[in-house]
């Protein structure tokens, strides 16, 4: 898989703190579930945000953020970030924190039932 490795250090240190942290390769990335939530990841080159749907437009101002459309269609309440707009610890730590708040109230995605046989 081919993703920025760099970044994904630089969000794991930023994580390293949190109790209950698992990294799940998707998307051609890897995602860092918190709580057993989608939290936060990288794409290639970008990271990706779980983030309040509610606080996406406001998000969607900051230098380097786009909306996320990895199937070709907007996904709400996720966005991509670019290098551009994560150049120094302070603009990590504002989305790593933007995702994090929502994550708190995020439900998780609903597992899926072992097939019997």
């Amino acid at each position: 898989m081919a993703f920025n490795e760099k970044l994904a250090d630089r969000i794991r240190e930023a994580l390293v703190e949190l109790p209950d942290v698992k990294e799940k390769y998707m998307f051609g990335g890897v995602c860092f579930m918190v709580n057993d939530k989608m939290c936060v990841g990288v794409i290639k080159e970008d990271m990706m945000c779980r983030l309040n749907p509610e606080l996406e437009e406001t998000a969607l101002e900051k230098r380097g953020a786009r909306p996320m459309d990895f199937t070709t269609k907007h996904m709400k309440g996720y966005v991509y970030v670019s290098e551009e707009g994560l150049k120094s610890r302070k603009d990590l730590d504002y989305w790593v924190n933007l995702c994090l708040e929502f994550n708190s109230i995020a439900k998780a995605s609903k597992k899926k039932k072992a097939k019997s046989r």
